[in-house]
């Protein structure tokens, strides 16, 4: 038990360290097709979806290697990303409140793997505000979202 909390107090003291360190998200801007290599003689492994939220691991002349919301590692062309940021849901149901407090009225709930919006950065300690694409916002906790 002593050990689960000390790597819970590890990974808590590092997670700011991540931010520090520039850890860039980006999202797909249409469906786009995932190689193994940096080419488009290289193989194709999967196509992922518009708007997807990907984190940028590597930068090669007209290309990325991102991870994406699953954890895998793929090359896609730069011109396949969007500086426009997005989240995905992680889990089953993620619950947007009114405001980033467990009691706050319900706006509404998403589903595992619903596309959001941040709104803002300005959310208190874990939470993160944002905005579904039929205009509702709120806030949620940043554990059911993978993108920030």
């Amino acid at each position: 038990m002593k050990r689960l909390r000390a790597l819970a107090a590890l990974a808590a003291a590092l997670a700011p360290a991540a931010f520090a360190a520039g850890i860039e998200y980006r999202s797909l801007v249409d469906v786009a097709v995932m190689y193994d290599a940096p080419s488009k003689q290289a193989r194709q492994q999967y196509v992922i979806a518009r708007q997807t939220p990907v984190e940028v691991v590597r930068t090669q002349a007209g290309w990325v290697k991102v991870r994406e919301p699953g954890g895998m590692l793929a090359w896609v062309e730069a011109s396949a990303l969007s500086p426009q940021r997005t989240l995905i849901v992680t889990a089953e149901k993620a619950r947007v409140l009114a405001r980033p407090e467990e009691a706050a009225p319900l706006v509404f709930e998403a589903e595992r793997r619903v596309v959001l919006e941040p709104v803002s950065e300005a959310a208190p300690a874990g939470w993160a505000r944002v905005k579904h694409r039929d205009g509702q916002s709120g806030y949620l906790r940043i554990s059911e979202v993978w993108g920030l």
